[in-house]
């Protein structure tokens, strides 16, 4: 019995560490100075989800905005899960729902 389809990916991740703006969209009990973009990096990334470090928790379901710190246009994406790593740091899965993302960064090392 094959279990592919409970990865929930649909191709594999790049391992592309990325500097990228993240920012919230939508917190409940969020504060202005939250809604600021939080300079990160990713740990890797594919046309359709990323893994990017944060400072902060996120919680399944947020939706946050994602972009290269390049000249490219920011994404919606929304969190499947968020890891713990210590005290200050998360990793936190994204999913990008509106199809494929154009990054440059991601052309150039998978050739899409």
């Amino acid at each position: 019995m094959r279990l592919d389809n409970l990865s929930g990916r649909r191709e594999r991740r790049l391992p592309i560490a990325a500097v990228v703006r993240l920012k919230v969209l939508e917190r409940e009990g969020a504060i202005e100075c939250e809604r600021e973009y939080e300079k990160t990096y990713s740990d890797n990334l594919s046309a359709h989800g990323a893994r990017v470090k944060s400072t902060h928790p996120w919680h399944p379901g947020e939706q946050a905005e994602i972009a290269p710190l390049s000249e490219e246009s920011p994404v919606r994406a929304e969190v499947v899960y968020c890891q713990r790593l210590d005290d200050k740091r998360f990793f936190i899965g994204l999913k990008f729902p509106k199809g494929k993302v154009p990054w440059a960064v991601l052309k150039r090392f998978d050739g899409i």
